[in-house]
């Protein structure tokens, strides 16, 4: 009996208000829609027809009337902090394992990148060079890049998500990877989520702080910034308290590593 309470739990029918949020909301704001079209409709008799409007080509957008514009805290905030970073170091050239396109495409007006990810992105930009890469397998030499980033990539690794092979240790074998490919005196932007240390399967991993400072032991950290869950908890907290930390669940943790000159 117990585990079918956990698995109705799961799926939000021991928390109504969660079960309704899932399920009734989203036919509510459908009536809400189709009140608008039926109103914009009568409105359409009043001017001239410049454009066709039937309901056969309607594309219900349900859930965008908002008092505020929302945003993912994780990919808006690291991906600014990484800008940061990335701007202040200025290489040359930077590589970048499997993060967001819209980083690299938009770094790439700056500084050349190299982009490389499992499944090859098909963009043509004149100053981004795109590739394949197995995080687990890089084909790069030891030592030989300056400048790398993997940002919200490696908590994924072996879990199957995105068609790699299952792989417990998968997360550990890409980590290793980044610091063997990285150069002497160079530096890696390394972000995953925090918090009690966790795998959501087949989602992704999350972290605590110590066991990415242990994997990367023989590395210098330069800089840890926070993005806390909690918006009023701040945005980029740069060495955040350990009673912040300890509060979190799924946070952001935006590590700055470099690698003493060999």
């Amino acid at each position: 009996m117990r585990k079918f309470y956990k698995i109705f739990n799961c799926i939000g029918l021991y928390r109504p208000s969660l079960f309704a949020y899932r399920h009734f909301v989203p036919l509510l704001n459908y009536f809400s829609f189709l009140a608008d079209y039926v109103h914009f409709k009568r409105k359409e008799k009043m001017h001239n027809k410049r454009f066709s409007l039937s309901y056969c080509n309607t594309y219900p957008c349900l859930s965008d009337k908002k008092k505020m514009s929302g945003f993912d805290r994780h990919y808006i905030y690291h991906l600014a902090w990484a800008s940061y970073i990335i701007r202040q170091i200025n290489p040359a050239v930077h590589v970048d394992i499997s993060s967001s396109l819209h980083f690299c495409t938009q770094l790439s007006a700056f500084i050349p990148v190299e982009f490389y990810d499992f499944h090859k992105a098909d963009i043509e930009l004149p100053n981004l060079q795109v590739g394949h890469a197995n995080l687990t397998e890089l084909v790069f030499a030891d030592h030989s890049i300056h400048s790398l980033s993997c940002m919200h990539v490696v908590e994924h690794i072996g879990l199957g998500r995105y068609g790699d092979e299952l792989d417990y240790d998968g997360d550990l074998k890409a980590f290793a990877e980044l610091e063997r490919v990285l150069a002497g005196g160079g530096n890696l932007l390394i972000v995953v989520p925090v918090g009690a240390p966790t795998i959501m399967f087949n989602a992704h991993r999350i972290y605590s702080v110590e066991q990415i400072l242990s994997i990367f032991k023989r590395l210098e950290l330069v800089e840890f910034s926070l993005i806390p869950e909690a918006p009023a908890e701040g945005a980029l907290v740069k060495n955040p308290p350990k009673d912040l930390l300890d509060k979190q669940t799924y946070a952001c943790g935006c590590f700055w590593f470099k690698k003493n000159d060999l």
